[in-house]
């Protein structure tokens, strides 16, 4: 799974950082998790093309989480989007959206399928499953897990020398089961490895709560807000918000990997006083920044 970072900001976007979105890429899919004011600019900016975006998840409804859905929707009817835009979003969206075309003129409008969701999973395939928790903000507001599926490799060269070739039979070893060539029965286990599939969490606009930790756990990566470090703890607890310090301490008990903090104060010109404080709770640690990407 690739994530790239197109907005890092809270509330306010600054000239360096645009309003909360996140994209990512997990098989042949592209998830948009939250859309802040100027998304689209951001991915055509990154060489995205909109028409790209299978699903949308929607973390809750401040603006500065969905201020970009009328701009994108429209620019993606303009682009020639043929299929049924997947959202998935808190109680209540189905409402906002309906008001969202009532207030703006779409000169055209695409297919959506507005799911509204709550805890569990909302989602899944083949190939992976997202997962929503309830978080703590003041107003209904959900994380989200995008969890790939464990996968087997097949060692072709090893296939090859019990006879197989690519087909039908490789196919039903992946799935891992038993095949057999002439009187020979091949067991998956033979011929194959299995990949443990990645999981990404999506933490943003909550105070440190159960829900968040479930999502968190065992994830290879954790992206959680820092909207403020701990020095403002008090403000960060009176607008329902997660320190730096805070974001760190739940990546230990959730056994995380890899943790990225995002959704940054407007007052914090240079993010590396949040990184260094989060670094201080937990050793693998980055602040992102727009247009960052990673590789999970």
């Amino acid at each position: 799974m690739h994530i790239m970072f197109l907005g890092t900001s809270s509330m306010v976007p600054t000239k360096e950082r645009n309003q909360s979105a996140v994209l990512i890429s997990c098989v042949d899919e592209s998830i948009l998790v939250d859309c802040g004011e100027g998304t689209q600019r951001q991915l055509k900016s990154a060489g995205i093309k909109l028409t790209s975006i299978n699903r949308i998840l929607i973390s809750h409804w401040h603006g500065d989480h969905v201020l970009g859905l009328p701009g994108l929707i429209q620019s993606m009817a303009a682009s020639g989007y043929n299929r049924i835009l997947e959202i998935y979003g808190p109680k209540g969206s189905r409402k906002r959206f309906e008001d969202m075309f009532k207030v703006f003129v779409f000169d055209r409008k695409i297919g959506l399928s507005i799911n509204e969701v709550s805890q569990g999973i909302i989602f899944e395939n083949k190939d992976y499953f997202i997962e929503a928790g309830l978080l703590e903000h003041g107003i209904e507001t959900l994380g989200f897990s995008i969890q790939e599926k464990d996968r087997r490799k097949i060692n072709m060269a090893k296939a090859k020398r019990l006879g197989l070739k690519e087909g039908p039979l490789i196919g039903k070893l992946q799935m891992g089961e038993e095949v057999k060539i002439g009187n020979k029965s091949v067991k998956a286990d033979e011929v194959s490895t299995v990949a443990e599939g990645k999981k990404i969490t999506i933490i943003t606009d909550t105070v440190p709560c159960v829900g968040a930790d479930k999502l968190a756990k065992n994830a290879d990566l954790l992206v959680c807000e820092a909207t403020y470090d701990s020095k403002l703890e008090e403000k960060s607890m009176e607008y329902n918000h997660t320190t730096a310090k805070q974001a760190a301490e739940m990546a230990n008990r959730a056994g995380a990997k890899k943790l990225v903090l995002t959704h940054f104060s407007a007052r914090y010109k240079d993010t590396k006083g949040l990184e260094e404080e989060a670094g201080t709770y937990f050793s693998n640690v980055q602040c992102a920044y727009d247009f960052m990407k990673v590789n999970v």
